[in-house]
């Protein structure tokens, strides 16, 4: 399966992801345990992942999987990575208001070019790292409100420790994300044995984040295994299993093709999430999303297009005037 397909499946899951959680929702809240729907997409995964992954097996010949411990003990990182992130994101609400944190998520667009040339060492050419900056131009500018709006200089009147930690949960959300595509090209395993490791682990720690509510709430409401269903709809088995199937699509992306190709198609399906509100539930469309939606179609057709398509070429010598001189263009130089 080619890469382009896979990442406009997961802009088309990830957008549907919004609509479905807001779908799932019951008098503008949750009869069910929000905290329970990772888990079982996490489950989810590693249930479709040993089941590929049992089918490889009976091929000859058999997949690569290493199993040496100095191997395994790497795919809890991302986890823990993004279990401190979700951390940081609570913290960060406390400081700055909903419209300027989700502004600052946008950081993580460029974190990610950052730490995707440091610790990859994969090179990126000049027009290149001048899309991915017009990606987070053209994200930032489709959620800005305008000036009528009460909260137009909010972005700017947030205490320092609210930018802080918005920057440090940009770089904690790059670092998980090319962590975890180091962790899937740094040998021929597997895809379906990688899976079984990160979501075996990300079972693990889930299952310890709603033991650890029930120990906060003193388990007043019963242990997490004796409520895990409490609530559930036809809605939110969809919540579940779209979050459990775009998590696939991202392993496979972090196989297959890498981090700047995620990048792009979650913050396309942001937008196409803000286009489907137009529809579903009222949302007023603004100037600010039609220039976003432009600069980040612009961003996209600049990363991805062939160079000769972005320039013009010099003409040749016999069809060049003799009173030009001709002029070599090169985008393959890399920062």
């Amino acid at each position: 399966m080619r890469w382009y397909v896979v990442a406009s499946l997961l802009t088309v899951l990830t957008s549907s992801q919004g609509i479905l959680t807001t779908l799932s929702q019951s008098n503008g809240g949750y009869k069910y345990d929000y905290a329970t729907v990772p888990f079982l997409a996490e489950v989810f995964k590693l249930l479709v992942s040993s089941i590929f992954l049992s089918r490889e097996m009976k091929n000859s010949p058999p997949p690569k999987m290493t199993t040496e411990w100095k191997s395994i003990r790497l795919y809890p990182i991302p986890s823990i990575i993004y279990l401190i992130h979700n951390n940081i994101q609570f913290a960060t609400l406390t400081y700055v208001d909903t419209s300027s944190y989700q502004i600052m998520g946008n950081l993580k667009i460029v974190t990610t070019g950052i730490l995707f040339r440091l610790f990859l060492k994969r090179k990126l050419s000049n027009l290149q790292w001048m899309a991915i900056v017009l990606l987070a131009v053209g994200t930032t500018t489709s959620q800005v409100k305008g000036c009528g709006e009460a909260s137009c200089n909010s972005m700017f009147t947030s205490p320092i420790q609210g930018y802080m930690l918005g920057v440090l949960s940009a770089c904690l959300s790059a670092l998980a994300g090319v962590y975890t595509e180091f962790l899937m090209k740094k040998n021929n395993d597997s895809l379906y044995w990688q899976n079984v490791q990160l979501y075996t682990f990300g079972s693990i720690f889930n299952m310890g984040r709603l033991l650890l509510d029930d120990f906060k709430s003193g388990f007043e409401r019963g242990a997490w295994w004796q409520r895990i269903f409490n609530g559930y709809s036809i809605t939110t088995w969809l919540v579940v299993l779209n979050l459990g199937t775009t998590g696939l699509l991202v392993s496979w992306l972090m196989k297959y093709a890498d981090n700047i190709v995620k990048v792009y198609s979650t913050s396309m399906a942001m937008l196409l999430t803000m286009l489907l509100s137009v529809f579903l539930f009222d949302f007023k469309p603004t100037v600010q999303l039609f220039l976003g939606i432009l600069i980040c179609m612009m961003s996209l057709h600049m990363y991805f297009a062939p160079p000769n398509t972005l320039v013009d070429l010099p003409l040749t010598t016999k069809d060049a005037p003799e009173n030009l001189t001709e002029v070599s263009v090169d985008r393959r130089t890399v920062s």
